[in-house]
């Protein structure tokens, strides 16, 4: 699959899903302006993707929130096990942080197999945070900040997202994915 194939994946995913779901409250603001920058790393191992990351973090902290307000970095080559992906999270954060961009950029998971702790791999509030492909989502604190009428009130988005999927239920969530492309 070439890389407009798996943005175009990924595009319908945050269309019918996050936004059609409102799993995320900011995101229609955000696609509708075209403020999201897609990026498919060709990366096949944890060295090249943490050298992609590098680069979209400090692009995206190069770069007006008038014209980039968010990145995905969508690497469909490496980390396709869950686990991986997870313990690769802690690089992740280490990189923002030896970068200094603490505060100013923050990171948010996608994976096709994303599970929380302590839950069960079929269980629906997994899908709140599960994508066709693997990726890290960039995400500009003062953007947040800035839509989010009360900054407590962010909080509740996990408690209800899982809430709106639990509503859906299994079946609900398969026939909405049936919409996106599959993966490879």
């Amino acid at each position: 699959m070439d890389d407009l194939a798996i943005i175009e994946s990924t595009r319908q995913w945050i269309a019918n899903v996050v936004i059609g779901l409102n799993l995320c409250p900011f995101a229609q603001r955000v696609f509708a302006a075209e403020k999201i920058r897609y990026v498919v790393s060709p990366a096949t191992n944890e060295t090249g993707l943490l050298g992609d990351l590098k680069r979209e973090l400090e692009y995206l902290a190069a770069t007006s929130s008038e014209s980039v307000e968010t990145t995905l970095l969508i690497h469909p080559h490496v980390l396709d096990n869950f686990l991986d992906f997870n313990d690769f999270l802690e690089l992740a954060e280490a990189l923002i942080e030896s970068l200094d961009l603490e505060g100013a950029i923050q990171l948010a998971s996608f994976h096709p197999r994303y599970q929380f702790a302590e839950s069960s791999p079929e269980d629906v509030e997994n899908f709140t945070n599960r994508s066709p492909y693997p990726m890290l989502h960039l995400l500009r604190e003062a953007s947040i900040t800035a839509v989010a009428d009360d900054p407590e009130s962010l909080n509740d988005i996990p408690v209800r997202n899982i809430e709106i999927l639990r509503r859906l239920g299994k079946d609900g969530i398969d026939d909405l994915l049936r919409g996106i492309k599959p993966r490879p």
